[in-house]
């Protein structure tokens, strides 16, 4: 149960070593995925896998019925160069790693989606960890780039393969959401694909408000060809004045609203712990935006005492687990 926070403990305090990586001027990368083989998805609507479950009886997976499509891109779980996998971008030949990333965001975030549309979530060469600390910008981008490549290749087939004209939803969390943002501006600002877009999720990374010239900021429960956007932390947290940018796009995702006023906990319709540990949790948290976070109260669990951290990134989906996921299916009942 307390991984999740564990994981968000470490992160944020700094205690992840930064790998002993390839130079920039030596630049391995592993071979690209090939997105006509099953198994460089991590998800799709044909295949038993993590994005399939829920965390209670009652909740039903509704991919097999569902009206829409959801493309999932997946955080950062590449932290390490084990033997084989030295690079700066994962290899997807890493049993290890894809396992990983199966029983983490697939299980806790993708599945989210499963009640609004079919889930495709591809496997990507993500770049590691170290490249969000102060690692030089020709190494970080050079790195992102190349698992950009794969995101919109995933995309492309997707969309040649499998979409047929569905309604799409966009969904990803941190580094996954920086890949979206350029897909977004890519492949749906100012196309023909536009009008496909029910919306698009874009959290835990910072997004500006006028980051697209035609999709803006998501301001109603059941508004569609708008993004959403938050970044959560507990309510004491005191972010630096550069860092709190009025210019970044907050959603709340319990009113759906850019509001400021408090998110009653009384609207949480119910969070999850990791890998579901105890099921929906009602009234788990609260929600304020102040400036250009999300804020909330300290969750309570059994062993909370031990999540002492301020910043709450790896619970962004799952604090909000069911809001999210009756918000999705709302706004593709409104498309």
């Amino acid at each position: 149960m307390l991984r999740i926070f564990s994981l968000t403990l470490c992160l944020c305090a700094g205690c992840a070593s930064v790998p002993d990586l390839p130079s920039v001027d030596s630049f391995p990368v592993p071979p690209p995925p090939d997105y006509a083989e099953q198994q460089h998805w991590a998800a799709l609507p044909t295949t038993d896998d993590a994005a399939d479950r829920t965390p209670s009886d009652t909740i039903p997976d509704g991919q097999a019925t569902a009206k829409a499509d959801v493309f999932f891109v997946h955080p950062t779980i590449y932290r390490d160069t084990r033997e084989g996998n030295a690079y700066w971008n994962a290899s997807l030949a890493d049993a290890e790693l894809n396992e990983a990333v199966d029983e983490s965001t697939i299980l806790n975030q993708a599945s989210v989606f499963n009640a609004a549309g079919k889930v495709y979530a591809p496997r990507y060469r993500q770049a590691n960890l170290s490249v969000f600390y102060d690692e030089g910008a020709a190494v970080k981008q050079r790195a992102l780039d190349t698992a950009y490549t794969d995101v919109l290749a995933a995309f492309d087939h997707y969309l040649t393969h499998f979409n047929e004209g569905r309604p799409i939803i966009l969904a990803a969390h941190s580094q996954g959401t920086l890949h979206t943002i350029r897909l977004l501006q890519d492949r749906f600002v100012g196309t023909a694909l536009h009008p496909q877009l029910v919306a698009a999720y874009l959290v835990g990374m910072p997004v500006r408000k006028d980051e697209f010239a035609d999709i803006p900021v998501c301001t109603e429960p059941t508004q569609t060809g708008c993004f959403v956007s938050w970044r959560t932390y507990r309510e004491d947290y005191v972010p630096s004045a550069q860092r709190d940018d009025p210019a970044i796009a907050v959603v709340n995702p319990l009113s759906w609203t850019t509001s400021t006023d408090r998110a009653p906990i009384a609207l949480n319709r119910g969070g999850v712990l990791y890998n579901y540990d105890g099921g929906i949790k009602p009234e788990l948290v609260w929600a304020e935006i102040r400036g250009a976070f999300l804020y909330t109260n300290k969750p309570k669990f059994f062993g909370n005492i031990f999540f002492r951290s301020q910043n709450y990134h790896v619970a962004d989906y799952n604090f909000f687990w069911m809001n999210v996921r009756e918000n999705a299916v709302g706004r593709v009942g409104e498309f």
